[in-house]
């Protein structure tokens, strides 16, 4: 490894971002050198073309043009592989950094404290259709936090969010020695920050700096957040699953765990009935024999009528009544 930091950016199919995305990493200052190693994912559109355009202009650009669409995990991680820095830092091609000393901040953090693992942030969402910066809704955390203590507020992050990995800087040995410990960790599932933010606070402390770094996009569909709902009820059950079992490694049993499983679960349900589908309804119950959380009140009653075809039926049509009262009355 160099002593320079390097700057994953994976991206596929985000023709109309993607230039915003790379601009915001390289004015970054720094007193070390970056470098930014894109992961393109055999978009259709434009992508590829204007990645190539960065890469052709920008020697510290290394682009990696993949052959198929790979998905997330496999084509951050194999980016994170190929890196060459000390420090890894990413941000996805929608997303943005709105604070040219980000990295400055961050490491120079890490450099005065060896024992911490990873810095994050604060951040805003940055509304797509309306332009707007919206709240990022952050726990704001401690300057640094030894990394056991929050690995259930990593695991359980709901309503408000302990991290967003595009706002991080995380040390690449770390990540390298878990990784070869356990590949299919990182490779398994959906989504592979939370398995990097997990092995980061196993394995040192956790930095927090109140400064906001980053506007991570919303109004658009993506991976999370899908309108068909049976991908996204397979999405959420992926990572649900995810957290079920780093809570598992972790040995972590709580309240606030089992609480965090009952409200995934519901809205596992709240899916499977939406989509009036019954297949969903069984893996709901698969879920439910596996996570063994408390069915909670709104649990039971979702089940009473998905349990029976013609409650179920007649509750959609009612549902679909008072949504459309509600969008009449705005």
């Amino acid at each position: 490894m160099e002593d320079i930091i390097s700057v994953i950016v994976t991206t596929y199919h985000q023709e109309k971002t993607i230039a915003r995305t790379l601009d915001s990493i390289l004015c970054q200052k720094c007193h070390l050198p970056i470098e930014i190693v894109i992961g393109e994912d055999a978009s259709s559109d434009g992508t590829r073309t204007i990645c190539q355009d960065y890469a052709t202009r920008f020697p510290q650009i290394r682009l990696f043009c993949n052959t198929h669409n790979k998905g997330i995990p496999d084509n951050y991680i194999d980016c994170l592989l190929n890196c060459r820095g000390r420090y890894i830092a990413d941000c996805a091609g929608d997303d943005f950094w709105v604070d040219p000393l980000k990295l400055e901040k961050e490491v120079t953090l890490m450099e005065q404290h060896p024992e911490v693992s990873m810095v994050i942030t604060n951040w805003n969402f940055y509304n797509e259709v309306t332009q707007q910066v919206e709240s990022g809704h952050q726990r704001h955390l401690a300057p640094i936090t030894p990394g056991h203590q929050l690995l259930e507020a990593f695991i359980t992050q709901t309503g408000m969010s302990t991290f967003h990995l595009c706002t991080s800087l995380y040390r690449a040995d770390i990540f390298r020695s878990c990784y070869q410990d356990d590949p299919a960790l990182f490779r398994h599932y959906a989504t592979e920050d939370l398995q990097i933010a997990c092995a980061m606070a196993q394995h040192g402390d956790i930095a927090y700096l109140p400064d906001v770094t980053l506007h991570y996009s919303i109004g658009n569909e993506s991976i999370s957040a899908q309108k068909d709902e049976a991908r996204q009820f397979r999405f959420l059950r992926n990572v649900t699953q995810l957290s079920y079992d780093l809570a598992k490694r972790y040995q972590l049993k709580s309240p606030i765990v089992d609480a965090f499983l009952s409200q995934r679960l519901f809205e596992l349900g709240m899916h499977a009935f939406r989509a009036h589908d019954t297949g969903l309804f069984e893996e709901m119950q698969v879920c439910e024999k596996e996570w063994q959380p408390q069915r909670t009140a709104k649990i039971r009653l979702l089940l009473a009528v998905m349990h029976h075809a013609g409650v179920w039926r007649i509750a959609l049509i009612m549902r679909k009544m008072f949504v459309s009262l509600k969008q009449a009355r705005r």
